[in-house]
């Protein structure tokens, strides 16, 4: 384990309050323990925005290296107006033959 090394930190009033209040009620033995565990979940806060950052360029990357051909917007509308079109004849349908 690496040597402590001690600093000067200034938190706001209810920073302090809080980290008295998790000391007085025995969740951590001391301020800095309460100030390590903070630095701590933001080290592993941290590394998580890394690694969702990570998987995203990721994707992003796939995605501009796909050689699988582009739709273009009018084509996706057109695609999309025909589902829709074809569920609402099926519901039609299925309607239909409820009432028969």
């Amino acid at each position: 384990m690496e040597p402590a090394e001690k600093l000067s930190v200034t938190v706001t009033p209810a920073m302090a309050r809080m980290i008295r209040e998790k000391v007085e009620d025995g969740t951590f033995g001391s301020a800095s323990e309460v100030i390590r565990a903070a630095l701590r979940a933001f080290q592993r806060e941290e590394e998580e925005h890394a690694e969702r950052m990570a998987s995203i360029r990721a994707r992003v990357k796939a995605s501009i290296e796909d050689t699988r051909p582009a739709v273009s917007l009018e084509e996706a509308i057109d695609r999309v107006k025909s589902r829709i079109s074809q569920r609402e004849r099926d519901n039609d349908d299925t309607a239909s033959r409820r009432r028969s």
